[in-house]
């Protein structure tokens, strides 16, 4: 029987622990109902909270839930890949602990699984959110489609199920990454499903913005070279304009413009070397940033064997 992997990342959920195991319940009996089984696995990031405890009352109400403790804060990301480590299903997923992605979406997108999909996607088509953080979430995404990937999702997402053909390259994803972005970046066609991200019901979120511009770093510079070409070409212009400079002063103390003794000379050798020094820093950068992708293992491609097709049955004769 197919079995969907769910991971939890927890981070000051005790409130909103207990509802969203019942929740999951029921997501668990739909799925019986498409003869899949769950795998749940809950990660608890060092909560200072009673999260822990709450997640005990989760193992032993339902026996086989597998809870990771970290024993020190490390983020979101880092706690969904402790989860990943322990994945066994054929197909998997991370979900918010606060249940502003609601679980009761998670069946039809198993259903698009079962019906082929390698990869499937919940985009937010809309969201209950301050508008503050509505207008950083539109202009962290725009920044993301122009920098980074320029067919992601408007509205970004949370919510995705992935074939286990992902799993081994999730788990070598590089060090703080943005897993989402990540699993985007792998190139396998995604179906797109939307639906409407609910304002969060229980306690205080602890995604502050601090957090979120660390995650904007994390997410541009990770993922693209972008922002490396772009200072590139700023500092080839930069060296333009000061072999321009160069050459004017040269000029104007031929035509004797520049009439103190040795400023021409000095404002030449620097603006030249200058010049050489943004150049050298460009190429340089191009050099660090190809090290960079050879360390991080990004995979060229993501593959899997296709055996091959039964021989037909000659016994039964031609079809009718």
């Amino acid at each position: 029987m197919p079995t969907l992997s769910i991971v939890v990342p927890v981070y000051y959920n005790q409130d909103s622990l207990i509802p969203l195991a019942d929740e999951l319940a029921r997501v668990e009996q739909e799925l019986a109902e498409r003869k899949m089984g769950l795998q749940l696995i809950f990660v608890n990031d060092a909560s200072g909270d009673a999260s822990l405890d709450r997640l005990r009352e989760i193992q032993r109400r339902r026996p086989g839930t597998v809870v990771i403790n970290h024993l020190a804060n490390r983020g979101s990301m880092a706690a969904i890949k402790s989860g990943f480590a322990h994945v066994t299903g054929d197909c998997f997923t991370f979900l918010a602990a606060d249940l502003q992605d609601p679980p009761g979406l998670l069946p039809e997108m198993v259903d698009a699984w079962l019906a082929g999909s390698r990869f499937v996607v919940r985009t937010r088509a809309s969201r209950e959110d301050p508008p503050l953080t509505k207008f950083f979430a539109w202009l962290n995404y725009r920044i993301v489609r122009a920098l980074v990937l320029k067919d992601f999702p408007v509205g970004g997402f949370d919510m995705a199920i992935m074939d286990r053909v992902f799993l081994p390259h999730m788990l070598r994803c590089g060090h703080n990454k943005n897993l989402s972005l990540f699993a985007w970046s792998l190139g396998v066609p995604p179906k797109l499903l939307t639906y409407h991200r609910e304002q969060r019901p229980f306690g205080k979120s602890r995604w502050t913005f601090r957090k979120k511009v660390n995650y904007f770093i994390d997410s541009t510079v990770g993922f693209s070279v972008k922002p490396m070409r772009l200072m590139t070409l700023l500092g080839f212009g930069l060296a333009f304009v000061c072999f321009l400079y160069v050459a004017f002063i040269i000029v104007a103390k031929a035509l004797g413009i520049i009439p103190v003794p040795g400023y021409a000379t000095i404002v030449s050798l620097v603006g030249f070397f200058q010049g050489c020094g943004f150049i050298m820093m460009g190429v340089l950068g191009e050099y660090v940033w190809r090290i960079y992708t050879e360390i991080n293992q990004s995979p060229e491609a993501i593959a899997e064997v296709v055996e091959p097709a039964a021989p037909a049955d000659k016994s039964a004769g031609p079809p009718p």
